[in-house]
């Protein structure tokens, strides 16, 4: 009798389980509101975004305007305001000089680098020397130069906002943060999207928005918290995600990733394009890097199929674009903003 090979990776299990467990809460047909209905209370729960504090049990703000600047594009501002207690986010207010109020918005979240001051085109240390930013980063110049105010905020984990323990900081790596987040029932996720809710909390303070004409926006990190955002946060209309949009199996969960990334249970219940179908049928803009080796294009491709379905279901067929730079893992200014403001109907 032949002696069978033995699997002592513990990945084996978990590849066998991801081709084979079923996604229980996948769309197919029906009721779509039905269906986001009860999704997205799941997503909720896995999130930990159930147990973000709601209601009354929200902190006050308390924003604090710390310097504005005139810019060739309009005004920038830095503030903070307080999401939760203990959670302070810095912020930058961007105004653009070519529209008038009241502004269409975007939320605007960075991914893994050193942060928010990239949003700006500045230097980390005194947001006072303009740099050169990794490709189309600089999120709250473009938006300003499509004429859109931009609320750039800090994610936890990330820049100035980045971990501490005692004497120790790191600068690039959130794991710690997302860890603490899982044994305290939460997700980081969850974190981060409840201070792009915090956010829109301010800008519905101000009387320079048009409160049904705010999104989101962001790449890589900051497309993973777009999407989510845009799944659970009813007062956003439209979105932008860049180079998250896949498919859990082929990405997160077929190489190493963040531990930012993840939500226990998610594979029992759906795939990316499930949970960004909670968007539907609000105008979507996905944003994607033809050579992307951590979202490969195959599986983002087969996704956005699946997601057009759920847009057609919902009466809106149109709805939903995915831009595809001839490039890796980045931002597309140029092929994504424009497709975005037609579909959103907005006028530069």
């Amino acid at each position: 009798m032949a002696r069978r090979k033995f699997e002592f990776n513990p990945s084996a299990v978990h590849d066998h389980l991801i081709k084979t467990t079923p996604r229980e809460m996948a769309f197919d047909g029906g009721d779509v509101k039905a269906w986001q209905r009860k999704l997205r209370k799941k997503v909720k729960s896995l999130t930990g975004f159930d147990r973000m504090p709601s209601g009354d049990d929200r902190c006050d703000l308390n924003v604090q305007s710390i310097w504005k600047r005139e810019h060739k594009l309009g005004s920038i501002e830095r503030i903070t305001f307080t999401s939760e207690d203990h959670a302070d986010v810095p912020a930058y207010v961007c105004l653009p000089k070519n529209a008038e109020a009241p502004y269409e918005w975007f939320v605007c979240v960075q991914g893994h680098s050193t942060g928010m001051h990239n949003s700006i085109g500045t230097d980390f240390e005194t947001n006072t020397k303009n740099i050169k930013v990794p490709p189309d980063r600089d999120f709250g110049l473009t938006a300003m130069a499509n004429g859109y105010a931009a609320l750039c905020i800090e994610q936890r984990g990330f820049g100035e906002r980045h971990w501490k323990w005692g004497k120790k900081e790191i600068i690039g790596s959130d794991d710690q943060a997302a860890m603490h987040a899982l044994m305290l029932g939460r997700t980081l996720i969850a974190e981060r999207v409840f201070d792009v809710d915090r956010g829109i909390d301010y800008l519905m303070t101000r009387d320079d928005v048009q409160p049904k004409r705010i999104g989101v926006m962001g790449n890589s990190g900051g497309g993973t918290i777009s999407m989510f955002s845009s799944a659970m946060l009813p007062r956003l209309a439209t979105a932008m995600p860049s180079c998250y949009f896949c498919s859990f199996e082929h990405s997160v969960m077929a190489m190493p990733h963040c531990g930012c990334n993840f939500v226990p249970g998610i594979l029992t219940v759906a795939e990316m394009s499930d949970v960004m179908g909670l968007f539907a049928p609000k105008p979507l803009v996905i944003v994607a890097g033809k050579h992307d080796d951590i979202f490969p294009i195959h599986a983002v491709r087969s996704q956005f199929r699946l997601l057009q379905k759920i847009y057609a279901a919902a009466g809106a067929p149109d709805n939903c674009k995915l831009v595809v730079g001839d490039g890796d893992h980045r931002f597309y200014a140029d092929l994504s903003w424009p497709k975005m403001n037609k579909l959103f109907g907005h006028k530069v």
